[in-house]
């Protein structure tokens, strides 16, 4: 009896063809066995250590489930190379854990792949492992990403030092707005963006640049250094949580994009939103006073901008904003929490 065609369940591969045809070709070092083992083999590097970082992102969490699978799959690879970055790690591994909804076509994978296979070649990664599986609930894309760096020189958020000065990489704020742009949020309409501004905070927020080519700069100068991820003032309290001490950030030397300070100018509470909106994956450094030109030149050698921001201070924790006449700037000042 012929099947109901507005009910036949779409022609896909089962699990290990799926596998075979489409993962296991991103598997292609030694020690990954084309994805016919379930375990695979790192290879061990004398005088190294490893340095492991695990995020997962979820549909309607972290992306919409209808935005574009290439630039899905290049944003949960690009956001672990990010915490490798902060690290001072060069990628070299990760593993894919990929819960499919039931309505996965091949067209997506093949797309989802492609996106992989892009990020592997720009930042010399390679796919050692992962898992597949069904998702009910709708789509998880989970990645470990495992770097490696010289023996004992992995930087933490641990180690930041009173007058240490703040640096961050890059622009930020232009993923968080750039977000209120993807979804159609009204409050867009109140920023007064050109087309052009409004796709490229799109843009940003789609596609993150991980500063994995700052890895060297950072383990040279740097006494602390996390990512910036869930927005600048609340990952910046981290740290100082993590090195017991505070900060004075001065609002008028924060990079914003030109989009960004444009809707900054038009008011609408986009600098509130560029501060702790998230997203950013810029990387946010602790750097002594005596190492700073050192650390400018070596990041300008490698194309990433950097500005100085503030300071750590041994007085009271948490984060002090400033303007340019030393008046506190009332923030919100909160990160992003899923719970």
């Amino acid at each position: 009896m012929a099947q109901n065609p507005q009910t036949a369940e779409p022609s896909r591969p089962g699990e290990f063809d799926l596998i075979a045809d489409y993962f296991a070709p991103l598997a292609s070092r030694p020690g990954a066995f084309g994805l016919l083992d379930d375990a695979a083999c790192l290879p061990a590097r004398p005088g190294t250590d490893v340095v492991v970082t695990k995020d997962s992102l979820a549909a309607n969490v972290h992306f919409l489930a209808t935005d574009p699978p290439d630039l899905i799959a290049r944003k949960a690879l690009r956001v672990n190379l990010s915490d490798l970055a902060a690290k001072g790690a060069e990628p070299f591994a990760y593993f894919l854990s990929l819960a499919l909804p039931p309505d996965w076509t091949e067209a997506w994978i093949a797309d989802f792949t492609r996106g992989l296979r892009e990020d592997q070649e720009m930042y010399g990664i390679d796919l050692y492992g992962g898992d597949t599986l069904k998702s009910p609930g709708g789509l998880v894309v989970s990645i470990t990403a495992v770097g490696h760096l010289p023996t004992g020189t992995m930087v933490t958020r641990l180690g930041g030092r009173s007058d240490d000065l703040l640096f961050v990489t890059g622009t930020i704020g232009d993923a968080a707005l750039g977000l209120k742009v993807h979804t159609g949020d009204p409050k867009v309409a109140e920023w007064h963006l050109a087309a052009s501004q409004q796709a490229e905070l799109r843009d940003r927020y789609l596609l993150p640049r991980p500063r994995v080519a700052l890895c060297e700069a950072v383990r040279a100068h740097a006494s602390a250094a996390m990512d910036v991820s869930d927005g600048l003032l609340g990952d910046l309290g981290k740290l100082c949580r993590a090195s017991g001490l505070g900060a004075v950030l001065q609002s008028d030397r924060v990079p914003f994009s030109a989009p960004v300070a444009s809707a900054i100018e038009s008011g609408g509470a986009a600098l509130d939103l560029a501060l702790d909106g998230g997203d950013d994956y810029e990387v946010l450094l602790a750097i002594p006073p005596g190492r700073q030109a050192d650390f400018e030149a070596d990041a300008a050698k490698v194309g990433i901008s950097t500005t100085r921001i503030g300071s750590l201070t041994k007085f009271a924790p948490g984060v002090s904003v400033i303007d340019a006449g030393g008046e506190t700037v009332p923030m919100r000042s909160r990160s992003f929490e899923h719970f």
